[in-house]
């Protein structure tokens, strides 16, 4: 188990980064989990795009295919690779818990699709 320390709190996240608590989520939590994936900064872009990740898996518990994203929150069609290079990135940001069963894998090297593993 891994800490993230954010405000003065100690933020739980489990071996792979993923937050253990969703409710310990925060726009500044999100900017320290960018950084420790190498995400410099959340724009307003990025930013739109994890608070809607949030929001989907609130309501269906469940990853959104990736267009449906970018087409929602108006941006080009490609923008979570665009944003976020890999998609679990942008997932792991929003502070959803790790997807078990599921993972991201490249087609070209800058296109991800979603395929059940392990």
């Amino acid at each position: 188990m891994k800490n993230l320390a954010v405000a003065g709190k100690n933020i739980k996240l489990n071996d792979d980064g993923f937050l253990i608590d969703e409710r310990d989520w925060s726009p500044e939590v999100a900017q320290k989990l960018a950084t420790s994936v190498g995400i410099e900064s959340l724009d307003d872009e990025k930013m739109e795009i994890v608070i809607f990740l949030r929001n989907y898996y609130k309501k269906f518990h469940a990853f959104p295919i990736l267009n449906y994203v970018c087409k929602h929150v108006k941006q080009p069609s490609q923008c979570l690779n665009n944003e976020f290079i890999n998609p679990m990135n942008a997932w792991k940001i929003a502070g959803l818990p790790k997807l078990d069963g599921i993972h991201f894998v490249a087609v070209d090297g800058k296109n991800f699709k979603l395929e059940e593993c392990c």
